[in-house]
């Protein structure tokens, strides 16, 4: 079979989660390639897959840019001379839907992943993304959630069960060349007392509820913080003021090795989400054998086996995920058992998800399902 990728975005996350699917179709011995922008990150792509570059895309297209008519072309032309049996975006941009059109013209099935259907709190294009997801939804072949309930809503708002696909987000973090040592790594974790926040410090991640909860610890000063922060972005803005002792942050984007290294030796992930689609960050957090606390937010709940793979909570209430870390961050027995747990369940979700996959892309090829 051979598979064409859009990634039209630079964003990191985006090409983690294209290069995750197409590493792996590749290594299956299908005929892969990546039509996206100079700006990507290279090493998260196997030698296997073709890339092939012909914008240099800044953002999602919400913007200026998306003006940007000769550039559109030169996407969409790269696009269609990729060729394929079916074709996948894999990231948003405001050109999807006239992409996705013109694909089909050309008698080229469409897979769009719908990430998220609701705007996140503070998305500065929030009114554009409801209208932007009817457009794709309306004129896309096939569309692929990542949680239960978004295919519920789906199929509510009048969807055909055939054209909706759900499969967990399970993709890993690093780059291709990073994966063999991955499962080494993962094989000697400790249990470090203290918990994991990683990800972009944006609002709707519920930072300050977690710096709040962190505030609540009963900790002397000097030991060390119980609550490690990291990612790209800037705390300032999330909080006032000089930060509880039991907490530190690290701002900025880190190398696979330091977060390998930062997964391995945690005592858990925390998501404390205000509003959220899904997150890979579960699983990569399982994977390396380490339960999360998550908010009771979008799909994360689906993905947490409360009490058995971590703890779910209400969003928003700094007391709650204070009781949560208690319970969790100097509980060694308790750890280990939930990560053997959270483990098990990404192996299970894992070999599903890459057989569905598969035979989700083989049958939008075979017979495009009819629009409702």
């Amino acid at each position: 079979m051979h598979i064409t990728y859009l990634c039209p975005s630079p964003s990191f996350g985006m090409h983690q989660y294209t290069a995750d699917m197409a590493n792996r179709m590749a290594g299956r011995g299908h005929r892969v390639a990546v039509v996206t922008t100079a700006r990507l990150p290279r090493d998260r792509y196997g030698e296997g897959v073709e890339i092939h570059t012909p914008v240099a895309n800044r953002t999602t297209g919400f913007s200026r840019e998306g003006l940007d008519r000769g550039a559109f072309r030169g996407l969409r032309d790269a696009l269609l001379a990729a060729g394929g049996d079916v074709m996948h975006i894999t990231s948003p941009h405001l050109w999807n839907p006239l992409l996705i059109h013109a694909a089909r013209r050309a008698g080229r099935p469409v897979i769009q992943t719908l990430h998220d259907l609701d705007p996140h709190y503070g998305s500065p294009f929030a009114a554009l993304i409801p209208l932007w997801n009817d457009l794709v939804i309306r004129a896309a072949n096939h569309i692929l959630v990542h949680a239960q309930c978004y295919r519920a809503r789906l199929l509510a708002r009048g969807a055909s069960p055939g054209r909706v696909t759900e499969l967990p987000l399970l993709h890993l973090f690093v780059g291709n060349a990073k994966l063999p040592a991955v499962e080494d790594l993962a094989d000697a974790v400790a249990y470090e007392p203290w918990a994991l926040f990683f990800g972009r410090l944006e609002p709707y991640k519920g930072i300050e509820h977690l710096l709040a909860a962190g505030a609540m610890l009963d900790r002397p000063r000097s030991a060390a913080p119980s609550i490690v922060v990291v990612g790209p972005g800037h705390i300032a803005p999330l909080w006032a003021g000089a930060l509880p002792h039991q907490v530190t942050v690290r701002e900025g984007l880190v190398a696979d090795d330091e977060a390998l290294a930062l997964f391995r030796r945690c005592a858990c992930l925390v998501l404390p989400y205000v509003d959220a689609t899904q997150s890979a960050l579960i699983a990569a957090a399982y994977y390396f054998r380490k339960p999360v606390i998550v908010t009771r937010s979008g799909a994360l709940p689906e993905y947490v086996e409360h009490g058995r793979t971590g703890l779910v909570i209400e969003p928003q209430h700094p007391p709650s995920l204070a009781r949560a870390l208690e319970r969790l961050l100097h509980a060694d027995g308790l750890l280990k058992q939930m990560g053997q747990a959270g483990r098990a369940w990404y192996e299970r979700q894992r070999a599903a998800e890459e057989a569905a996959l598969l035979a989700m892309y083989e049958r939008v090829a075979s017979n495009h399902p009819q629009f409702t």
